[in-house]
Protein backbone atom coordinates (compact mmCIF):
# COMPACT_ATOMS: atom_id res chain seq x y z
CA UNK A 1 0.00 0.00 0.00
CA UNK A 2 1.28 3.40 -0.65
CA UNK A 3 0.63 6.28 2.21
CA UNK A 4 1.37 9.27 2.97
CA UNK A 5 4.17 7.74 4.70
CA UNK A 6 5.65 5.84 2.29
CA UNK A 7 5.06 7.85 -0.73
CA UNK A 8 8.05 8.72 -2.54
CA UNK A 9 7.00 12.38 -3.61
CA UNK A 10 10.97 12.96 -5.42
CA UNK A 11 10.46 9.72 -7.44
CA UNK A 12 7.02 10.85 -8.81
CA UNK A 13 8.15 15.01 -9.12
CA UNK A 14 11.00 13.19 -11.29
CA UNK A 15 8.91 10.59 -13.12
CA UNK A 16 6.08 14.10 -13.83
CA UNK A 17 8.96 15.73 -14.91
CA UNK A 18 10.34 13.43 -17.28
CA UNK A 19 7.53 11.64 -18.79
CA UNK A 20 4.77 13.91 -18.06
CA UNK A 21 3.17 11.26 -15.66
CA UNK A 22 3.60 9.10 -12.53
CA UNK A 23 1.35 5.69 -11.51
CA UNK A 24 1.19 5.59 -7.81
CA UNK A 25 -0.14 2.09 -7.06
CA UNK A 26 -1.96 0.17 -4.06
CA UNK A 27 -3.29 4.00 -2.83
CA UNK A 28 -6.46 2.41 -2.51
CA UNK A 29 -7.29 -1.50 -0.80
CA UNK A 30 -9.29 -3.89 -2.56
CA UNK A 31 -12.19 -3.22 -0.28
CA UNK A 32 -11.93 0.25 -0.72
CA UNK A 33 -11.68 -0.22 -4.93
CA UNK A 34 -14.60 -2.36 -4.25
CA UNK A 35 -16.78 -0.10 -2.32
CA UNK A 36 -15.85 2.93 -4.63
CA UNK A 37 -16.56 1.41 -7.37
CA UNK A 38 -20.34 0.54 -6.19
CA UNK A 39 -20.78 3.81 -4.77
CA UNK A 40 -19.84 5.57 -8.30
CA UNK A 41 -22.49 3.52 -10.11
CA UNK A 42 -25.10 4.74 -7.33
CA UNK A 43 -24.08 8.20 -8.57
CA UNK A 44 -24.79 7.62 -11.94
CA UNK A 45 -28.43 6.23 -11.01
CA UNK A 46 -28.53 9.62 -9.08
CA UNK A 47 -27.08 11.69 -11.39
CA UNK A 48 -29.78 10.55 -14.27
CA UNK A 49 -32.97 10.82 -11.38
CA UNK A 50 -31.57 14.51 -11.10
CA UNK A 51 -32.14 15.33 -14.64
CA UNK A 52 -28.52 15.64 -14.97
CA UNK A 53 -27.67 13.36 -18.33
CA UNK A 54 -24.12 11.00 -17.96
CA UNK A 55 -23.89 10.95 -21.66
CA UNK A 56 -22.09 14.28 -23.41
CA UNK A 57 -23.08 14.15 -26.88
CA UNK A 58 -20.33 16.40 -28.84
CA UNK A 59 -17.73 15.41 -25.92
CA UNK A 60 -17.55 11.49 -26.47
CA UNK A 61 -19.42 9.79 -29.19
CA UNK A 62 -21.63 7.41 -28.07
CA UNK A 63 -23.69 6.53 -24.61
CA UNK A 64 -21.32 3.66 -23.69
CA UNK A 65 -18.90 7.08 -22.55
CA UNK A 66 -20.62 7.48 -18.95
CA UNK A 67 -19.39 10.62 -16.98
CA UNK A 68 -20.93 11.70 -13.67
CA UNK A 69 -20.34 15.07 -13.20
CA UNK A 70 -20.74 17.17 -8.85
CA UNK A 71 -18.90 13.73 -7.94
CA UNK A 72 -18.90 15.68 -4.11
CA UNK A 73 -22.45 16.57 -3.72
CA UNK A 74 -23.66 12.99 -4.89
CA UNK A 75 -21.82 11.34 -2.55
CA UNK A 76 -19.05 12.36 0.06
CA UNK A 77 -16.70 9.12 -0.54
CA UNK A 78 -15.67 11.69 -3.74
CA UNK A 79 -14.92 14.45 -1.52
CA UNK A 80 -12.88 12.49 0.45
CA UNK A 81 -10.78 11.19 -2.47
CA UNK A 82 -10.25 15.24 -2.87
CA UNK A 83 -8.63 15.33 0.06
CA UNK A 84 -7.04 12.02 -0.09
CA UNK A 85 -3.40 12.41 1.92
CA UNK A 86 -1.70 10.93 -1.28
CA UNK A 87 -3.17 13.24 -3.49
CA UNK A 88 -2.83 16.04 -1.46
CA UNK A 89 0.94 15.75 -1.21
CA UNK A 90 1.45 15.37 -4.87
CA UNK A 91 -0.69 18.19 -5.51
CA UNK A 92 0.74 20.69 -3.08
CA UNK A 93 4.45 19.26 -4.10
CA UNK A 94 3.52 20.06 -7.65
CA UNK A 95 1.51 23.09 -7.86
CA UNK A 96 2.01 24.75 -4.36
CA UNK A 97 -0.42 24.26 -1.26
CA UNK A 98 -2.44 26.93 -2.42
CA UNK A 99 -3.80 24.84 -5.21
CA UNK A 100 -7.26 24.76 -5.95
CA UNK A 101 -9.75 22.40 -7.20
CA UNK A 102 -10.61 22.57 -10.39
CA UNK A 103 -13.01 19.77 -10.75
CA UNK A 104 -14.13 15.82 -9.85
CA UNK A 105 -15.23 13.62 -12.34
CA UNK A 106 -15.72 9.98 -13.10
CA UNK A 107 -15.62 8.44 -16.59
CA UNK A 108 -16.49 4.77 -17.19
CA UNK A 109 -15.79 3.89 -20.47
CA UNK A 110 -18.28 0.82 -21.36
CA UNK A 111 -17.73 -2.04 -24.05
CA UNK A 112 -18.19 -0.28 -27.44
CA UNK A 113 -17.37 3.43 -26.18
CA UNK A 114 -14.77 5.45 -28.25
CA UNK A 115 -12.25 8.15 -27.93
CA UNK A 116 -12.94 11.89 -27.14
CA UNK A 117 -10.77 14.74 -29.00
CA UNK A 118 -7.01 14.57 -27.90
CA UNK A 119 -6.42 17.71 -25.72
CA UNK A 120 -4.06 18.65 -23.11
CA UNK A 121 -5.84 20.70 -20.36
CA UNK A 122 -3.28 23.31 -19.93
CA UNK A 123 -4.00 24.42 -23.80
CA UNK A 124 -7.84 24.67 -23.05
CA UNK A 125 -7.27 27.24 -20.74
CA UNK A 126 -4.19 29.11 -22.10
CA UNK A 127 -2.96 29.66 -25.19
CA UNK A 128 0.81 29.40 -24.64
CA UNK A 129 3.45 29.49 -24.28
CA UNK A 130 3.09 26.34 -21.72
CA UNK A 131 6.40 26.90 -19.70
CA UNK A 132 5.81 25.18 -16.59
CA UNK A 133 2.77 22.78 -15.31
CA UNK A 134 -0.37 25.30 -13.29
CA UNK A 135 -2.78 21.90 -13.20
CA UNK A 136 -2.44 18.26 -12.39
CA UNK A 137 -5.32 15.02 -12.59
CA UNK A 138 -4.88 12.72 -10.16
CA UNK A 139 -6.48 9.78 -11.96
CA UNK A 140 -8.51 6.70 -9.34
CA UNK A 141 -8.45 3.84 -10.93
CA UNK A 142 -11.41 1.33 -9.67
CA UNK A 143 -10.78 -1.62 -11.86
CA UNK A 144 -7.45 -2.00 -13.48
CA UNK A 145 -7.13 0.21 -16.68
CA UNK A 146 -5.08 -1.05 -19.80
CA UNK A 147 -5.51 -0.65 -23.32
CA UNK A 148 -8.30 -3.07 -24.38
CA UNK A 149 -10.78 -1.51 -21.90
CA UNK A 150 -9.94 2.04 -22.62
CA UNK A 151 -7.04 3.35 -20.69
CA UNK A 152 -6.64 7.02 -21.07
CA UNK A 153 -3.86 7.49 -24.25
CA UNK A 154 -0.91 10.08 -23.73
CA UNK A 155 1.35 10.86 -26.22
CA UNK A 156 5.07 10.25 -24.40
CA UNK A 157 7.31 13.62 -24.06
CA UNK A 158 4.06 15.51 -25.08
CA UNK A 159 4.37 17.73 -22.05
CA UNK A 160 7.44 19.45 -23.55
CA UNK A 161 5.68 21.06 -26.27
CA UNK A 162 5.12 24.83 -25.37
CA UNK A 163 3.08 25.90 -28.57
CA UNK A 164 0.83 24.60 -30.65
CA UNK A 165 3.35 25.23 -33.57
CA UNK A 166 5.60 22.70 -31.96
CA UNK A 167 3.14 19.76 -32.07
CA UNK A 168 3.59 16.91 -34.56
CA UNK A 169 1.27 16.37 -37.47
CA UNK A 170 1.20 13.15 -36.53
CA UNK A 171 0.42 13.78 -32.80
CA UNK A 172 -2.80 11.28 -32.65
CA UNK A 173 -0.53 8.27 -33.94
CA UNK A 174 1.88 8.37 -31.08
CA UNK A 175 -0.66 7.50 -28.04
CA UNK A 176 -0.04 4.54 -25.89
CA UNK A 177 -2.19 3.57 -22.86
CA UNK A 178 -1.84 4.10 -19.41
CA UNK A 179 -1.72 0.81 -17.65
CA UNK A 180 -2.27 0.46 -13.84
CA UNK A 181 -3.97 -1.80 -11.35
CA UNK A 182 -7.33 -0.92 -9.65
CA UNK A 183 -6.57 0.90 -6.24
CA UNK A 184 -3.56 2.75 -8.01
CA UNK A 185 -3.52 6.61 -8.98
CA UNK A 186 -1.98 7.98 -12.47
CA UNK A 187 -0.66 11.21 -11.68
CA UNK A 188 -0.77 13.63 -15.12
CA UNK A 189 0.40 16.96 -15.12
CA UNK A 190 -1.70 19.42 -17.00
CA UNK A 191 0.63 19.73 -20.28
CA UNK A 192 0.52 16.10 -21.26
CA UNK A 193 -1.32 15.57 -24.82
CA UNK A 194 -3.89 12.61 -23.52
CA UNK A 195 -7.85 11.33 -24.79
CA UNK A 196 -10.01 8.49 -23.47
CA UNK A 197 -9.14 4.96 -25.25
CA UNK A 198 -11.87 3.20 -27.13
CA UNK A 199 -13.46 0.15 -25.28
CA UNK A 200 -13.11 -2.62 -27.30
CA UNK A 201 -13.38 -5.67 -25.05
CA UNK A 202 -16.77 -8.14 -24.87
CA UNK A 203 -17.95 -7.25 -20.76
CA UNK A 204 -15.03 -4.96 -19.03
CA UNK A 205 -15.88 -1.59 -17.99
CA UNK A 206 -13.40 0.62 -16.86
CA UNK A 207 -14.10 3.43 -14.14
CA UNK A 208 -11.84 6.37 -13.39
CA UNK A 209 -12.48 9.51 -11.63
CA UNK A 210 -10.56 12.33 -12.14
CA UNK A 211 -9.74 14.60 -9.63
CA UNK A 212 -8.35 17.81 -11.19
CA UNK A 213 -6.16 20.37 -9.45
CA UNK A 214 -4.88 24.01 -11.18
CA UNK A 215 -2.55 26.64 -9.47
CA UNK A 216 -4.59 29.11 -7.43
CA UNK A 217 -4.73 31.60 -10.21
CA UNK A 218 -6.41 29.49 -12.79
CA UNK A 219 -10.14 29.63 -13.23
CA UNK A 220 -11.67 26.36 -12.18
CA UNK A 221 -14.12 24.18 -14.52
CA UNK A 222 -16.60 23.69 -12.31
CA UNK A 223 -18.41 25.81 -10.28
CA UNK A 224 -18.69 24.21 -6.98
CA UNK A 225 -20.52 27.52 -5.14
CA UNK A 226 -23.84 27.01 -7.17
CA UNK A 227 -23.97 22.72 -7.57
CA UNK A 228 -22.85 22.19 -4.08
CA UNK A 229 -26.15 21.68 -1.34
CA UNK A 230 -25.93 23.31 2.00
CA UNK A 231 -26.01 20.35 3.79
CA UNK A 232 -22.93 19.04 1.65
CA UNK A 233 -20.73 22.34 2.16
CA UNK A 234 -21.58 22.89 5.81
CA UNK A 235 -19.47 19.32 6.94
CA UNK A 236 -16.59 20.65 4.64
CA UNK A 237 -12.82 21.53 5.99
CA UNK A 238 -12.29 25.33 5.91
CA UNK A 239 -9.24 24.09 3.80
CA UNK A 240 -11.62 21.95 1.65
CA UNK A 241 -13.64 25.61 1.34
CA UNK A 242 -11.12 26.84 0.28
CA UNK A 243 -9.86 24.55 -2.34
CA UNK A 244 -13.71 24.96 -4.08
CA UNK A 245 -13.48 28.07 -3.68
CA UNK A 246 -16.85 28.40 -1.56
CA UNK A 247 -15.26 31.19 0.61
CA UNK A 248 -16.05 35.37 0.06
CA UNK A 249 -12.40 35.91 -0.90
CA UNK A 250 -11.09 33.50 -2.73
CA UNK A 251 -7.21 34.29 -2.98
CA UNK A 252 -7.01 34.04 0.83
CA UNK A 253 -6.36 30.55 2.09
CA UNK A 254 -6.80 29.29 5.48
CA UNK A 255 -4.33 29.25 8.08
CA UNK A 256 -1.44 27.16 7.99
CA UNK A 257 -1.76 27.35 3.67
CA UNK A 258 1.20 28.75 1.75
CA UNK A 259 0.41 30.98 -0.56
CA UNK A 260 3.06 30.02 -3.97
CA UNK A 261 4.37 33.33 -5.33
CA UNK A 262 5.13 33.20 -9.24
Amino acid sequence: MTTPQTLDADAVSAALDADGFAVVPGVLDEAEVKAARERLWATVEESERRGVPTHVPGLDPNASNVRVFNLVDLDALFGRLLEHPVADAIAGRLLGEDYVVSNITANIARPGSGSMALHSDQALVHEGPWTQPWSLNVIWCLDDAYGDNGATLYVPGSHRYQTRDELPADLGDRLVPFEAAAGSTVVMEGRLWHTSGANITEDKDRPLVFAYYTRSFVRPQFNFTAALRPEVTEKLSKTMRYRLGLNRILNKPPEGVVMRRP
